[in-house]
């Protein structure tokens, strides 16, 4: 067996007449090599991609991390003068004769008819694309150490650029070894193969670039190389291309049915030693079959497609600020799909490697399939965390196409799948975390599901209504998203479900505490602020203190057909006060007060949230606030009106009592008791406007102890009723109770007076028909 350099040798005579007679087919090799190797790509990035496509194509020991390494280096190390040189390292098996003989050819490969093995590139064809950044390519491998010149040297007696090998000395293999070593990042024994590129001078700093802008998850989609990394050599002073290393590893799999499996792939960069990213990607890869009417020549061999989904679980692994490509043929295109998953599939592309070929039925048949992954994988992904925390179903529902791509193909493909999913069951609902099908399903109001939860967790049970209605109601962990929801069409309960989940368990509204009750109605001014619908309008929602300081229930429709009002304090110091009295006046007040904790809970809200629920209370219940003094004012128009002699004496008691407590000022007292009717001795009342005058209760009073019973009501002079003088057991311990307190309020405040302060004109015409007692003499 010939030596890699006898071998070397061979195929310069015998290919290429070098010594011998000259090929008259010399000039057209040339000029296709050439040919093929400029126009073979647009963008000089693509040498790198066939680079590390050509290494993913390769073989590997068993045992061995199958590795590729890019160090760009300013050492001259081939001696032809290169003021930076990129030094490619694989730690592949190495190249074989075949290999060589392919890459001394225009149009031939060792891997032609290998598609369906698993090989990606075109080994041969690629390789020449290093030719739009170097004039003189070296490779070391498996004893060759070989280079290829774009243009031959003029002493060479070679006519033929590009494909014709030279075995060379420099550089050594120790020179390259010490450039390998210096990296401390660099694993295991020298790798099998280099590839030397003395960069042309106007293509190092694209190249550099290049270099800095691989992305990690280039190596997202190869089934061999688990680990690539980039770097600048360290003899560099301010480097432009920092290290970077990518590795990735399988941490679960399995299969799931014939033809399909998924599993987790971990991948990890690090740059210039630290880490800089990691994401775990979920991976679906399923076969299907190829149609004959998409079959084409250039995969005429193949039989399935293989089409892979990746859904990143997390934030996807960037290199600076460019996150990778949307759609792979084993490496990167440069499509953004808009799309929250990554494609692959062994597409058809143009030389450049841009884009696909849309229009190319291969392709198509491909992009049909699509629809069917994406399903299946999630399906397959909601199956997978079953018995998982319901959290973990709603983060699958990231991976939905809801936005719409730029590319028309790409948007039936998102409607497909759109479609596809409306059929199946999966959308949790409550409760049971059962499935059903989205047209099935029916979303509610965020704010209404966290009064729900926040009431579970206050030890309520969920009302009936989440169940019993015949009504699938999405589960909790679905709410926020809504985007999903729409894009599945789920609908939302009617409005009138509501008033039917508040009424389906008894006692549910009336047991929540005060502040989930103010939210709840916080709620309804929230989302029907204007137009209520006729359900909500009688359901009985506002509650109010009642004569027996019970608490009681009025509805929409109440407070607007049988005129009832209800009415909250506009300070909270008099919330207590107004509730107090509110009690004392009973029924005969015809008033009703939010209960006291309710109205406790209202002045807990923001500023904002408490002006719109009170707006919303006075224009669509007529709950509106009122002061103590506002309230004495409606309660004299009441007065004015009452044949309750129990009620005016509790209404002057009001007035005072308030006074005296420091709920009412003396000038707002006074102006109420003027108006305010009277009772007198005998129990009859009288208007303020028709008495002379007032005399104080008996009990108070010396005239009583003279003449006994007032013997001038017929001239207008009124003897006040004693029970203005007894407080009622309400006003326990407050201040005013005393008799003393409340004989001063009916002299002051009522204006009475005794006998000896009366004035002379009004006794010039009274006479005493009575006989005087001694000790009415006596005290006269």
């Amino acid at each position: 067996m010939a030596t890699p350099r006898e071998h070397i040798e061979e195929i310069r005579r015998n290919k290429f007449s070098i010594g011998g007679e000259e090929n008259p087919l010399t000039e057209d090799l040339h000029h296709a090599a050439r040919n093929l190797s400029a126009e073979l790509y647009t963008k000089d990035v693509h040498f790198l991609m066939e680079l590390i496509q050509n290494a993913e194509d390769n073989e590997y020991e068993p045992g061995v991390e199958p590795s590729l390494e890019f160090v760009v280096t300013s050492r001259d190390v081939t001696g032809v003068g290169a003021s930076a040189t990129l030094l490619v390292f694989n730690n592949e098996k190495g190249f074989t004769p075949r290999n060589i003989e392919s890459l001394c050819s225009v149009g031939r490969s060792t891997k032609k008819g290998k598609r369906q093995g698993g090989y990606i590139g075109e080994k041969g064809i690629g390789f020449k694309s290093v030719f739009l950044v170097t004039n003189q390519p070296y490779i070391f491998s498996n004893g060759y150490k070989i280079r290829f010149n774009e243009i031959p040297p003029s002493d060479s007696g070679v006519k033929i650029g590009y494909i014709v090998p030279e075995w060379i000395d420099k550089p050594n293999i120790e020179d390259l070894k010490r450039i390998y070593s210096s990296n401390s990042q660099s694993q295991g024994e020298f790798p099998s193969t280099v590839i030397v590129l003395p960069l042309r001078p106007e293509k190092v700093e694209g190249v550099k670039d290049q270099l800095a802008n691989i992305h990690p998850e280039v190596i997202l989609f190869m089934s061999k190389i688990k680990r690539l990394s980039v770097r600048e050599d360290g003899q560099n002073q301010n480097p432009r291309v920092n290290a970077v290393s990518v590795s990735q590893e399988i941490a679960f799999q399995n299969v799931k049915k014939e033809g399909s499996e998924s599993f987790i792939l971990h991948l990890s960069a690090e740059e210039n030693g630290e880490p800089n990213g990691e994401c775990s990607y979920y991976m679906w890869r399923q076969r299907f079959p190829v149609k004959t009417n998409n079959r084409v020549e250039e995969r005429k061999d193949i039989d399935n497609w293989v089409i892979t989904l990746a859904f990143p679980r997390e934030d996807r692994v960037t290199r600076g600020n460019r996150v990778g490509a949307d759609i792979y043929a084993f490496l990167p295109t440069e499509i953004v799909t808009g799309l929250p998953f990554i494609i692959q599939a062994d597409f058809l592309l143009p030389s450049s490697r841009e884009s696909i070929l849309w229009d190319n039925k291969w392709n198509q048949g491909i992009l049909d399939c699509i629809p069917s992954a994406f399903c299946e994988a999630f399906l397959s992904l909601l199956n997978s965390v079953t018995g998982a925390p319901p959290s973990a179903r709603s983060y699958c529902f990231r991976y939905l196409p809801i936005s719409i791509p730029s590319y028309l193909q790409l948007r039936r493909i998102r409607e497909d799948i759109q479609a596809k999913l409306k059929t199946e069951e999966v959308i949790l609902c409550e409760p049971g975390n059962a499935y059903c099908t989205p047209i099935r399903a029916r979303k509610i109001v965020a704010g209404f599901r966290k009064i729900l939860e926040a009431a579970t967790g206050e030890g309520l049970e969920k009302p009936s209504a989440l169940w019993s209605t015949g009504v699938f109601i999405i589960h909790s962990c679905l709410d926020d998203n809504s985007s999903s929801l729409e894009f599945l069409g789920v609908g939302s309960v009617p409005d009138d479900w509501y008033s039917t989940c508040i009424r389906s368990t008894p006692g549910w509204l009336a047991n929540l505490s005060q502040d989930l009750y103010v939210q709840l109605l916080c709620f309804f001014v929230e989302h029907w602020n204007s137009e209520i619908p006729s359900s909500l309008q009688q359901l009985p929602i506002f509650k109010y203190g009642n004569s027996s300081y019970g608490v009681g229930w009025a509805s929409l429709l109440d407070m607007s057909s049988k005129g009832s009002k209800i009415y909250f304090s506009s300070e909270e110091r008099e919330i207590a006060w107004l509730a107090r009295w509110n009690k004392e006046l009973g029924n005969a007040a015809h008033y009703k007060f939010m209960p006291n904790a309710t109205q406790v809970a209202m002045k807990n809200l923001s500023p904002y949230e408490r002006s719109r629920l009170q707006e919303w209370l006075d224009r669509c219940a007529k709950i509106t606030q009122l002061s103590v003094t506002s309230f004495g004012r409606q309660l004299l128009d009441e007065a004015k009106a009452s044949t309750s002699k129990e009620f005016l004496i509790r209404v002057a008691h009001f007035f005072h009592f308030s006074y005296v407590n420091d709920y009412m000022d003396s000038a707002q007292m006074l102006t109420l008791c003027k108006e305010l009717p009277l009772v007198n001795s005998s129990g009859s009342i009288i208007l303020a406007s028709s008495c002379k005058a007032k005399l104080v209760p008996a009990s108070m009073g010396e005239w009583h102890k003279l003449i006994g019973d007032n013997p001038w009501a017929a001239q207008g002079i009124v003897a006040l009723s004693s029970a203005y003088m007894k407080a009622n057991a309400n006003a326990s311990g407050l201040r005013g109770e005393r008799e003393d307190e409340l004989d001063l309020f009916v002299r002051n405040k009522l204006g009475a007076v005794d006998i000896p302060t009366l004035k002379p004109l009004m006794l010039h015409c009274l006479h005493f028909s009575l006989p005087l007692q001694k000790i009415k003499l006596f005290c006269f």
